[in-house]
Parts: C-alpha cells; sequence; structure tokens
C-alpha cells in the first residue's frame, strides 16, 4: 500500500472511531434532543437550499458529460421541489414515534424476576449508495432516530450533492448539541473507502447497509467484514387474476410501471391469468402502450397482442428502471407464484383480484418483502409505510425486512430487575 493508500485507511479508522464516540452521544441523548436535531436538519437543508442544487448542478454535468444512463440522471437530479420533499421527509422522521427505550415485552419469573425486552441502537451504521442525494439526508434522520451513528459514503457521481446536503445535516445535529460525529461523510470519491469500511473500521462498524445495483450488493455481500442488510434488485411482478376488476387492474398496472420508472418499487413484469388473458391484456398493454411503455412478451401475450416484442431469458431477470415492462401469461396464482419464485428478487410482488381465496392463496405463496392486495407495487416506501422515511427495502430474511425505518434500525436488550435473588 502507497502512502496514500495508508493516509485513506487511517483517515477511515479515524472516521470509525469517531463514530463510536458519536454512536455514545446518541444513546444517551434523550428523544427531545435528537428529535430537535432532525427537525434543525430539515431547517438548514432548506435554508442551505441554494448551496445544494448548485453542488446538484455540478453533479449532473460531471455525469452527463461521463454517459451516465437517463435513469440514473434522474435518480442524481434535484430541483426545488425535489430538495423540498427531501426537507419533508426529513421532518416527518422527527414526527414518527422514537423507538428507543420501548419494551416490546415483559413479565415476572416464579422467582420475582421482572424481565423486560427493550429496544436499544444498534451502534455504529455504514450506508454505502449509489446516485440518490436523498439517501444522505433521510440515513440522517432515521440513523439519529434510532440512536445510531452513521458513516455516510455515496455514489463518486453526487459526491457534491451529498456533501451540500451532510453540511446541512451537520448544522442541524450542532443546533441541537450533538456532534457531528453522529453523522460523518466520505468526503473522497476514491473507491478505496469502500474497501475500508468492508473491512469493518476496527471493528467500529456493527452493520453495513448497501443501497445500489447487483454488482455493489454483490461486494459487499462478499467482502464485508460486518453484518450486511441486504437490498436486491426490485423485479417486482404485477399479477392480474382471473377475477380482477378490469378497470382496476389497468390504473394500478400502469402506475405500478409508470409513475416513477427509476424507484425499486417500479414493477418490471406482469402476469396475466390465462383463463382471462383475452379479455384482461389487450386493454391494459394498450393503455400502457399509450403511456409510452415498451412491452416485451411471452409467445401467448404476443398472441393476443401482436405488436408486442418478443422476451427472452434475460427479460425476467432484468430491473429496466425504464419504461419497459416484461409480459407472461401463467396459469392462475398457482403460475404467477412459480414465475415469482423462479424470476424475482423477493423484493415486492402484488396481485389484483376481486376473488378474497385467490389473494390470499396468493400471499401464502409468494414470499416476499412485500406482497400487495389490489393495490400498486410504487408503494413500496417507508414512506408509504408510515415510516416518515426509509433507509431502503431490506430483501434478506434477518435483521429487517420490508422498508427499513427508525424501529427497523434497533436491536434490543433484556433488562432483568430483581429484589437480591440468587441462583441455587
Amino acid at each position: 500500500m502507497d502512502d496514500a493508500g495508508v493516509s485513506l485507511q487511517a483517515t477511515m479508522t479515524a472516521m470509525g472511531q469517531t463514530a463510536r464516540d458519536g454512536a455514545r452521544a446518541l444513546r444517551l441523548a434523550d428523544a427531545d434532543q435528537r428529535t430537535a436535531a432532525i427537525r434543525a436538519m430539515a431547517e438548514a437543508i432548506r435554508a442551505d437550499a441554494g448551496a445544494i442544487l448548485a453542488a446538484n448542478a455540478r453533479d449532473l454535468d460531471r455525469a452527463g458529460a461521463a454517459g451516465l444512463t437517463a435513469p440514473m440522471l434522474e435518480r442524481l437530479m434535484l430541483d426545488a421541489a425535489r430538495l423540498e420533499g427531501v426537507a419533508a421527509g426529513v421532518e416527518a422522521v422527527a414526527d414518527i414515534p422514537d423507538p428507543l427505550g420501548v419494551e416490546t415485552a415483559r413479565w415476572d419469573r416464579p422467582n420475582g424476576l421482572d424481565i423486560a425486552r427493550v429496544r436499544t441502537p444498534i451502534g455504529v451504521i455504514a450506508m454505502i449508495y449509489e446516485s440518490r442525494p436523498n439517501v444522505t439526508a433521510d440515513a440522517a434522520a432515521l440513523c439519529v432516530r434510532s440512536g445510531n451513528a452513521v458513516i455516510l459514503r455515496g455514489g463518486s457521481e453526487c459526491l457534491d450533492s451529498n456533501l451540500a446536503i451532510h453540511a446541512a445535516v451537520v448544522k442541524g445535529l450542532e443546533a441541537a448539541g450533538l456532534p457531528a460525529s453522529c453523522v460523518q461523510a466520505v468526503r473522497t470519491p476514491d473507491r478505496a473507502a469502500v474497501g475500508a469500511i468492508l473491512g469493518g473500521l476496527d471493528h467500529n462498524i456493527d452493520l453495513i447497509i448497501p443501497r445500489g445495483g447487483k454488482t455493489l450488493v454483490a461486494r459487499v455481500q462478499a467482502e464485508a467484514r460486518a453484518p450486511v442488510l441486504g437490498h436486491r434488485d426490485g423485479l417486482n411482478h404485477v399479477f392480474v387474476h382471473a377475477a380482477a376488476d378490469l378497470a382496476k387492474a389497468t390504473a394500478i398496472v400502469v402506475n405500478a410501471k409508470l409513475r416513477r420508472v427509476t424507484v425499486c418499487g417500479s414493477a418490471e413484469t406482469l402476469l396475466i391469468d390465462r383463463v382471462a388473458a383475452e379479455r384482461l391484456l389487450p386493454p391494459i398493454a394498450q393503455a400502457l402502450t399509450a403511456a409510452g411503455c415498451e412491452l416485451r412478451g411471452d409467445a401467448a401475450a404476443r398472441a393476443l397482442v401482436p405488436g408486442m416484442i418478443a422476451a427472452d431469458e434475460a427479460d425476467w431477470t432484468t430491473e429496466y428502471l425504464a419504461a419497459i415492462l416484461s409480459v407472461a401469461v401463467v396459469d392462475g396464482v398457482e403460475g404467477a407464484a412459480a414465475h415469482i419464485t423462479a424470476y424475482g428478487s423477493g423484493h415486492t410482488d402484488a396481485i389484483v383480484t376481486e376473488d378474497v381465496a385467490a389473494a390470499e392463496r396468493f400471499v401464502a405463496l409468494v414470499d416476499s418483502a412485500i406482497v400487495l392486495v389490489n393495490a400498486s407495487t410504487q408503494f413500496a416506501d417507508g414512506g408509504e409505510f408510515g415510516f416518515g422515511a426509509e433507509i431502503g427495502i431490506a430483501t434478506d430474511r434477518l435483521h429487517a425486512r420490508g422498508p427499513v425505518g427508525a424501529e427497523q434500525l434497533t436491536t434490543f436488550k433484556y433488562v432483568v430487575r430483581g429484589t437480591g435473588q440468587t441462583r441455587p
């Protein structure tokens, strides 16, 4: 390792040690102080809007020159309305109930011991993410709400935006009497910083959360020396059952795909029940194509919609993040569940039907983090779940699953109170 590498490693290790101090400060802070810090963050983001938007414009210029794809640029872009949404999202986190110290269970033992299970912070979290500068604010607010210090390492393509938002976050922390070490941002685009984080920063990282493409997540899961909360691709499906109401199904499918195509909750595959495909698919396909969506279908789908492009095997496992939707005709709930099991990512899947039994069968068979009945997959969002915001949608089964909000960023401890008992 050359001198620059040694220096970066030392800098990153120092960040880990400092974060541990920040975690202690947050653990000792009461709920009111942490709430005040989050509200002050939102106020600082609004006050610094000019600087943040200017930083974002620089990022967009560099990203465009570097040839970033249109979906990536769309994720990166901030304007006044989006930035206000970021600030409002931070405020929403301040409004949610504080999770720390909450007793999730309490009982007495025959020997008189009083045992409680109590929510407590995880400690120090490292967040590694791409493209989305709003994640800087969301992660900061959620970690402060849950009493965790956080080290933020955003993508190099949005470095200026992230640092400008982080500067506002620090102002909020300090206004509430909390140290800047509670929320730190990696200031270099050097990818070696990611490697340092994956090494655990001298055992100071308690949890690593990757949010980005499959290459990033795979690297983190393969190399991390600390626990990882995984976030896989949003290979999401909408299954339109034979008993679906056509108008309802059309509205849900169009929204699930096209409301915002670059979010992880966007639908990527439409499944149509074979016994009603002739009734359902042509009008739904017409609505999608009229809205600018390209359709790629299997043989049965193309027989009903002749203008549809032929899908190949790769289409069933592609997160398009664009106005493209693959279409397959399947045999009822069982066929839909089999397709989702074979090709899905365990993120978000939906059924549209008026048949309650079919809906419950789908819910039982589809083991995804989020399963919806008669609603758009675009509701796969922590804000829509009432969490204020989210760090991501966890697709692992441990430690959290689905939208990761403040409560999901806690663990628990047992508090045992006695009156002098000793064990015989």
